[in-house]
Order: structure tokens, then C-alpha cells, then sequence
């Protein structure tokens, strides 16, 4: 992807050996990823003592959940543009203070309607540290080995804290839910001020067009109806009038999003980065395989709970080899991508997630844990160690410095629009094939053949994102080719047998 020349980064960020101040700031951009994906994971298993003590019915409860997916996903596109316009840090601490604070009041209101409204503003204030936090690295660590290694740390900081609130989420509802709520607050507020010392200032884009309001507003609009209409179509039916009505006033307002950022002179979005082979592929890379992972979770513990009658904390000790395997890979994963690509490294990841969810279509009503589940979970791991990072570092690539948040807010749009999208359609897929429930009554046969179809299409999904990714090993073939043809001496218009300015320009662009 060609864009505009970035600013050279401070010294400090292209040596090999990290000074403290900068392994301080990384930590406090990996504490807030942490915290997000904490608080996700953690929340699921608390669902039933919160329904049960604060009296709310099963589709309120659902709104726990989704209230959140519902601020994050709608404001990321926001999020990430307005780290860029007015100052990465500042953004960033502010979000994370305001998350700070709704994990305390989360945690100390005693009404389902009040739960809900703080888990909203949760995901607000995630929808901008999300893309500010990674803006920040992006653009603080230099392009190359230097950065690839600090996005592995950071991203592998979100898996462990997924994975670990799978397991925390176990121990600490068996003593208060409230407390799933709560323990963000602290590690925030501890995190802010240690990012007021560390986080280094960084100069604004210069906003000579003005603020783009309307994309903003029918950018935000678009996406906040998305994920609610998302959210709320497996309830009301996929096919009612409401649900097919809210997907027609989507596609008005991301009509009208894309007309207003063609010709608006600050775009919330600048549309040409998308020209780039390699960030689609990294934008619909990113929407797979989170889709696919949060449907395969949702199953996978729905059939180790309801089929196999395993405790919450059994549960996430199941997936406990998956988080492990990111968590110990983390300073192994750019040494990788450094020496094969981004490109080969994802595609390799991809088609782990394949075999992993392949394997898994095996499930019995017999626990096979050392046959089945134990080796899905391994290749899950290694699968999420290769991808994620790879894929946070394909987006980030070769972007300018001033559009690093726009493009981290995009990203994190595909991970969480994606997630909603995916999960929807799979819930939707095993209703369809039965109710789903062991609480229903059915068979548990008749249970466990509900959710085959939701792993074959999850199954899918990952192989979407295998074939889409492999166009880009094409792709970097015809660049080779195409390089190589570029370097030899080339005839110009005054029949001067050396390589012409244009001919290096080429081989610039179309390089790796």
C-alpha cells in the first residue's frame, strides 16, 4: 500500500533495545486491550447470578451483552478519526478514565436498566481507546521488526485477557458478580496514571477542511444500526418487517456515509485506503475470524455446559490451552512475521482454524476431550497467535502517521462488526435447526444436532478467510515478478539505456 511518507520515529523507538519509557508506555496500551477483552469475557458467565439478582427477564439480559457491543462497534469509525484530529493521548486517557468509572458505578447499581446504561458508556469509552491505543503504538514504534514486535505484545495481550477472564469470571461469580464488574476499575485507574507520565504527547492532523459532522453522524448512525439491528434479529425474526426495514435505512445511511466522503475535503474516512489489496484483505480477514471465533465459543460452551453438564470454571479451563498458547508465543510471533510476511503467516493461520473447527464438528455426546476438544483447542491457539497480530500489522502497514488512528478504528469496526454479524447469522442457523436448548425439553441429541450446522457454517467462514487471504500470496508473486522486470535498464523517451526515475518509482510501489 503506497501512502504518504510517514515522519521518521523518535530514535528511541527504532533501537533494538526499548528504553524503559517505552516498555512502560506499551504496557499501559496493553493494560487498557487487556481490560477490554477482560470485561468481555467475563460478563458471559456472570449472566445468570446478575439476571437472578436483579430480577431481569432473559432478553434484558441479553442487553448486558449487547449494550456494550453496541457502543463499541457503533463508534470505533469515530473513535479512530478523532484520536487522529485531536491528539492520540489526550483520547486515550480521557476514554480510559470514563471506563474506569463506569466499571465502578457497573458494579454498584442495583437495576437492570442503570447495568445496562453503564455497560453502554463501557463500550463508548472502548470504542476509543481501542483504535487510540493502537494508533499510539503504531506510531511511536517504527515501521518494520521494531513495531511487529510490539503489536504482537499488545495483541497478544487481548487474547490472555480473554482467556483469563474465562477463568477469573468462574472464581469471582462464585462470590459476587458484582466483583466481574469492579476488578477493571482499579487495574484503569492505575493505568491512567501511569499513562500521564509515559505515553509521549503527538502533534495533531492539521484540520484544514474542517470536521467532518455529516460522516460523522451517518457514519456512526450507520454502524450503531447495524450492530442493534444485528443484535435484535434473532429476537424479532430475521424476516419481519422490522428487521428488513432497519436493514434498508443501513444501507441509506452508509449510502449517504460513502457520498459525504467522497467529496468532503476531512474525511471521517479517507476511502482511498481501501485501494489497497492487502487492507481489504486484512479489513475482511479481521471479520472472519473474530465472527468465526466468538460463534465457535459461543457454541463450544454452550455444548460443554448444557450437553456435557460442565461448571463454568470447567468450562474455561477447556480454553484454557488456546489462551496459553497466545500468552507464551507473544515474543515469538513478529520474529515469524519478520522473516515470512504477514501474508504467508495469516494464511497459515487460517487454515489452522479450519482444521481446528473441522475437528471439532467430531463432538459426541461423549466427552472426547484427548481426541476432540483437546487438539481444536491447541490449533485454536496456535491459529489466534498467528492471525491476530498478523493481521493488526497488515492493516497498519505502510499508512501515514496522521491517518494511523482512522485506519486502527476501521480494523477494530471489522473485529466487532464482524463478531455481531457472524454470531447473529450462526445463532440464527442453529435456532432454525432446532431450539438449541438443553432447557427446552428436546433430546440432547436432538440439542447437539442444533449446533452442527452452526460449526459447519463457523467452518465456513474460516475458509472464507483462508481463500481471501490467499489472493494476496498471488498477489506478492506478480509483485516479485513484476519488481524484477521493473529493475532492468529501461529504454526512456531519449533512448538512454539506464534505468529511468520511473522504473525505481515502480519498484517502490509494487514491492513488498
Amino acid at each position: 500500500m503506497t501512502s504518504p511518507v510517514s515522519p521518521v520515529p523518535p530514535a528511541s523507538a527504532s533501537a533494538e533495545r526499548w528504553t524503559p519509557r517505552l516498555w512502560g508506555t506499551l504496557l499501559v496500551l496493553c493494560a487498557a486491550m487487556f481490560l477490554d477483552a477482560l470485561d468481555v469475557s467475563m460478563v458471559g458467565v456472570a449472566l445468570p447470578s446478575i439476571g437472578s439478582e436483579l430480577d431481569l427477564s432473559t432478553s434484558a439480559l441479553q442487553w448486558v451483552v449487547s449494550g456494550y457491543i453496541l457502543g463499541y462497534g457503533g463508534l470505533l469509525l469515530l473513535g479512530g478519526r478523532a484520536a487522529d484530529l485531536l491528539g492520540r493521548r489526550e483520547v486515550f486517557l480521557v476514554a480510559l478514565a470514563v471506563f474506569a468509572v463506569t466499571s465502578l458505578l457497573g458494579g454498584l447499581v442495583d437495576s437492570g436498566p442503570l447495568l445496562i446504561a453503564s455497560r453502554f458508556v463501557k463500550g463508548l469509552s472502548a470504542a476509543f481507546t481501542a483504535p487510540a491505543g493502537l494508533s499510539i503504538i503504531t506510531t511511536t514504534f517504527a515501521e518494520g521488526p521494531v513495531r511487529n514486535r510490539a503489536l504482537s505484545i499488545y495483541t497478544t495481550c487481548a487474547a490472555a485477557g480473554f482467556s483469563l477472564g474465562l477463568v477469573l469470571s468462574g472464581v469471582l461469580t462464585e462470590v459476587s458478580w458484582r466483583l466481574t464488574m469492579l476488578l477493571p476499575a482499579p487495574i484503569a485507574v492505575l493505568a491512567v496514571l501511569a499513562g500521564l507520565k509515559l505515553i509521549p504527547r503527538s502533534p495533531r492532523e492539521k484540520n484544514r477542511g474542517g470536521y467532518d459532522v455529516p460522516g460523522a453522524v451517518t457514519g456512526t448512525a450507520s454502524m450503531l444500526l447495524l450492530v442493534f439491528t444485528v443484535v435484535q434479529a434473532p429476537e424479532v425474526g430475521w424476516a419481519s418487517a422490522r428487521t428488513l426495514l432497519s436493514f434498508l435505512a443501513v444501507a441509506v445511511l452508509l449510502a449517504a456515509f460513502v457520498t459525504i466522503e467522497l467529496r468532503t475535503a476531512s474525511p471521517l474516512i479517507r476511502l482511498g485506503v481501501l485501494r489497497s489489496g492487502a487492507q481489504v484483505r486484512a479489513q475482511l480477514g479481521a471479520v472472519t475470524f473474530f465472527g468465526g471465533y466468538v460463534s465457535f465459543q459461543f457454541i463450544a460452551t454452550q455444548y460443554l455446559q448444557s450437553l456435557l453438564g460442565w461448571s463454568a470454571l470447567e468450562t474455561a479451563l477447556a480454553f484454557l490451552p488456546a489462551g496459553l498458547i497466545v500468552a507464551l508465543s507473544a515474543t515469538k510471533i513478529a520474529g515469524v512475521v519478520d522473516r515470512f510476511g504477514t501474508t504467508r503467516v495469516i494464511v497459515t493461520g487460517f487454515a489452522l482454524l479450519v482444521a481446528s473447527y473441522a475437528l471439532f464438528l467430531r463432538i459426541d455426546l461423549t466427552p472426547a476431550y484427548v481426541a476432540v476438544i483437546l487438539p481444536s483447542m491447541i490449533l485454536l491457539g496456535l491459529a489466534c497467535a498467528l492471525v491476530f497480530p498478523s493481521l493488526n500489522i497488515q492493516a497498519t502497514n505502510g499508512v501515514a502517521d496522521h491517518e494511523q488512528g482512522m485506519v486502527s478504528g476501521l480494523l477494530n469496526t471489522s473485529i466487532q462488526v464482524g463478531g455481531a454479524v457472524i454470531l447473529a447469522i450462526t445463532t440464527a442457523v442453529i435456532t432454525a435447526s432446532g431450539d438449541g436448548s438443553a432447557e427446552s425439553g428436546a433430546s440432547p441429541q436432538a440439542v447437539l444436532d442444533s449446533y452442527r450446522p452452526g460449526l459447519v457454517l463457523v467452518t465456513v467462514f474460516a475458509v472464507a478467510g483462508l481463500l481471501i487471504n490467499l489472493t494476496g500470496l498471488r498477489g506478492r508473486r506478480a509483485r516479485r515478478t513484476l519488481t524484477v522486470t521493473g529493475s532492468r535498464p529501461r529504454v526512456d523517451a531519449l533512448g538512454s539505456g539506464t534505468p529511468s526515475a520511473g522504473a525505481d518509482r515502480e519498484k517502490v510501489a509494487v514491492g513488498d
